[in-house]
């Protein structure tokens, strides 16, 4: 089996359990860091491994533009590429696209936009956000959709819902017949004796409007795909919509596959949304808040940039075993920043990276334990 997923434990709605891909094994519930262009800003990917990541996240769009496909593929696909011989997860490159409302031009058969780079002309499809996709070879790759912008008239929500539906029936007829010329493909399936392949996911959309988001659910589950994603949120709604809407969807989704809700959070909202039966997240968060002097810890955020800090002779979160917390104190790490220093970048992205993982296994050991979840 190329994937496969199984829930070891639960406890109310929250899950704890693995799935299986080609480069790996990934516990659940799980946060994905994201590597935008095959790099988690700052942090090397030893560290990484270092700090319990399990499964990163790229992005197609980024990758598509620049290295180009044709280069990953043929230095071998995304984890050889980066040197990374773990699961990796690419999005489709659909809210990207979303992203550059202006230069962008929507139609049945796909988006027409300008590379943000040079300007220069090209055009996602479901076929061609696939190919780049299976081209890429991550682990685990999405759906081509469309992101709905907020706010949106029922009306125009709907038509969107439909449009990524028939999108998602068009990225599944191409996986199937393409699904063997991932970069690795033949490799993979010398070594373990069977067709090690990709998993392609289904995205559910409808907007801020619950019906559409269950009715979304409920006809995305009847194309069939291995695991199933709630996107279009994160896009400037409210927090509590973003929970209504992820709390009207989940439980449409089948019990015995996983599922993702692409672009959250922070740890509050993690916490929360594993309490919904959520297995997987990803949020570039960590390492934005990281840059801008934002650090989570188990005694809330620090703002390492205020000066009450700057005596401060303590770890930035004593109860962290981190290298970071293990070595420095907050009076350095504030005087990095305050100097401008590239390694308070880093550092303070190591933490933050280091903090979410630390909030996962401890989540999922609460599970294991049969113990409730407190979200506050």
């Amino acid at each position: 089996m190329s994937f496969s997923f199984q829930v070891e434990a639960t406890s109310g709605a929250a899950r704890a359990g693995r799935f299986v891909t080609p480069h790996g094994v990934v516990e659940t519930p799980v946060f994905m860091p994201v590597g935008t262009v095959a790099s988690v800003k700052g942090v090397p990917q030893h560290i990484l491994e270092e700090l319990g990541v399990q499964i990163l996240l790229n992005n197609t769009y980024h990758l598509y533009l620049r290295p180009g496909v044709e280069t990953v593929r043929a230095l071998g696909g995304v984890q050889d590429f980066m040197n990374w011989q773990h699961p990796i997860l690419t999005d489709s490159g659909g809210f990207q696209v979303f992203s550059l409302s202006e230069l962008r031009k929507l139609t049945e058969e796909g988006v027409q936009f300008r590379s943000h780079l040079d300007g220069s002309l090209h055009m996602f499809s479901p076929e061609s956000a696939l190919a780049a996709e299976i081209g890429l070879g991550a682990d685990i790759i999405m759906a081509f959709d469309e992101c709905t912008e907020t706010p949106a008239t029922h009306a125009r929500t709907r038509e969107s819902m439909e449009l990524t539906l028939r999108w998602a029936q068009r990225s599944k007829q191409y996986f199937e017949n393409h699904k063997q010329e991932v970069p690795w493909f033949e490799r993979e399936t010398r070594e373990h004796g069977s067709e090690q392949t990709q998993a392609l996911f289904g995205i559910v959309q409808g907007g801020m409007y619950a019906d559409l988001r269950r009715e979304s659910a409920e006809r995305t589950v009847e194309i069939d795909f291995p695991g199933y994603a709630i996107g279009g949120l994160s896009v400037g709604e409210s927090r509590e919509t973003t929970w209504e809407m992820v709390e009207a969807t989940t439980p449409l989704l089948p019990p015995d596959k996983p599922r993702y809700v692409m672009g959250v959070g922070t740890p509050e909202e993690i916490v929360r949304y594993v309490s919904m039966g959520v297995d997987m997240m990803d949020c570039v968060l960590p390492t934005r808040a990281a840059r801008h002097g934002l650090l989570f810890t188990s005694e809330g955020k620090v703002n390492i940039k205020q000066a009450r800090y700057v005596r401060d002779e303590s770890p930035l979160d004593p109860k962290c075993s981190c290298p970071v917390c293990r070595r420095y104190t907050k009076a350095y790490l504030r005087h990095l920043y305050a100097s401008g220093e590239l390694l308070a970048q880093v550092l303070n992205s190591i933490h933050n990276i280091a903090h979410y993982m630390q909030l996962m296994r401890g989540l999922r050991e609460k599970i294991k334990r049969g113990e409730r979840l407190d979200v506050g």
